[in-house]
């Protein structure tokens, strides 16, 4: 993703995901969400363009709330798709739009 503040950007992901990893003067910040890896890098060089990521966690509502506590605009409130996945969708204050989602096994 390439926004206007990456130290923000990244404060964020760290808040509502629980990332990883450092911020390095003039390269973009590696930051790790579970096994992925996520490039933050400020735009100056490049336009700022936003991403949209698919972030499975344990528990959706508590991520969905984190995230609006964190200054994210919320699009999606959680609940369970047709396809098995609990899913909540918000967008930061970067602009970045997430969808949070965990694997949803309905009760019978």
């Amino acid at each position: 993703m390439v926004v206007d503040d990456g130290r923000a950007a990244v404060a964020f992901l760290r808040t509502v995901f629980g990332a990883t990893g450092d911020i390095e003067p003039d390269r973009p910040a590696e930051v790790r969400i579970g096994d992925s890896l996520v490039m933050v890098s400020e735009s100056g060089e490049r336009e700022r363009f936003p991403a949209f990521l698919y972030v499975y966690v344990d528990d959706v509502a508590a991520t969905y709330q984190r995230a609006l506590a964190a200054g994210a605009d919320p699009m999606e409130a959680p609940l369970d798709t047709p396809y098995g996945d609990r899913r909540a969708m918000v967008r930061d204050p970067s602009g970045n739009v997430f969808q949070i989602a965990s694997r949803h096994v309905p009760t019978a």
